[in-house]
């Protein structure tokens, strides 16, 4: 069993120091079917013991329990661990299976004071917008979450699915810390604003789903085929029908790559997320999601693959080639404001 510990990396100026890989938390106890809360809590245990600081949740998912779910293990290692949580994604009253974006300064207020309820803590070390309303200005907004953290409820602020301009408006109201978008061999339209823009404000970017949701590890082909009827990836336009046909076909050179590594293909995936730090000059701290100790230690170990050359050129035109929309309803993305 290898123990090394994956180095740090500043969470953008003046953010916390952070292991170069988080721990995405939602599918220990929402989205991706059943899970064993026994495994999911060594899961915890084992990423800390192998340097994983930065914890991400968030009150959407299964409505709070996934705080409530992390909450025992942040008391346990309060002083070793970063909390990341967002705000956003309310549950109209009228109907519990919808969600709306909701940014206006009472909600926030209230979903802020929630959240520290359930997570057992006196403050947040990175609070998310998660999505973007609209509605309300993006300025509005961050004043709020600036206001959180002169009252000493909140450390640090993120964004999470915005454009490089709504990052602009925003950084000008308060320093962010980090943005949080998806990010991967399958999704990379980010870069052509947030990303460069996070580099010239010094603000990190945390990837979401760097394995393509577990397509990129080819532990799945087909969601409708392979997963359990209660996974939200069924709904998932890329990973259903034609499309999940088209894009398993996506996977040969991850798997070249990865044969000439001596590396899984989610290892190879995880590695090119992480090496775009030297790419694009800024810190990347990419937050896959496990809930088995055994992929803990894999995905670790991909901070310890440097991809040649070579590598990179066979995997460069991956994203280009992929079938079908991130989500069913891509107005919960930035993709139509970039």
């Amino acid at each position: 069993m290898n123990d090394s510990r994956i180095p740090t990396v500043r969470l953008g100026d003046g953010g916390p120091e952070v292991g170069v890989q988080g721990l995405g938390c939602m599918g220990m106890s929402f989205a991706y079917g059943p899970s064993d809360t026994q495994e999911s809590r060594a899961t915890l245990e084992r990423a800390l013991e192998l340097g994983v600081t930065l914890y991400d949740t968030a009150d959407a998912y299964g409505q709070g329990e996934n705080e409530r779910f992390l909450s025992p293990f942040f008391k346990a290692h309060r002083d070793d661990v970063v909390i990341a949580t967002k705000f956003a994604l309310a549950i109209p009253p009228d109907d519990p299976t919808r969600r709306i974006i909701r940014n206006d300064p009472p909600y926030i207020r209230q979903a802020v004071e929630a959240s520290l309820e359930r997570l057992d803590v006196d403050v947040i070390d990175l609070y998310y917008m998660h999505r973007r309303d609209v509605t309300v200005p993006i300025e509005e907004t961050v004043g709020v979450m600036a206001e959180l953290v002169r009252e000493g409820k909140v450390k640090h602020l993120g964004l999470s699915e915005v454009t490089g301009a709504e990052l602009r408006a925003a950084q000008a109201v308060h320093p962010i810390a980090a943005v949080q978008s998806e990010w991967s061999l399958f999704s990379r339209d980010i870069e052509a604003g947030v990303v460069p823009t996070a580099r010239e404000l010094g603000v990190a970017l945390v990837p979401y789903s760097p394995l393509g949701r577990g397509f990129l590890t080819g532990s799945f082909t087909s969601a409708e085929k392979d997963l359990a009827a209660d996974d939200f990836r069924r709904q998932m336009p890329r990973f259903t029908g034609d499309n999940a046909t088209a894009n398993a076909s996506l996977l040969e050179p991850i798997r070249k790559v990865a044969d000439a590594h001596g590396a899984s293909l989610g290892q190879i995936a995880l590695a090119w997320a992480q090496q775009q730090s030297t790419v694009h000059d800024l810190p990347v701290i990419p937050i896959p999601g496990t809930r088995k100790p055994s992929r803990v230690e894999e995905n670790t170990a991909a901070t310890r693959i440097v991809l040649g050359e070579e590598d990179m050129v066979l995997l460069e035109p991956i994203a280009a080639k992929v079938a079908g929309n991130r989500y069913a309803d891509m107005t919960f993305t930035s993709a139509g404001r970039e």
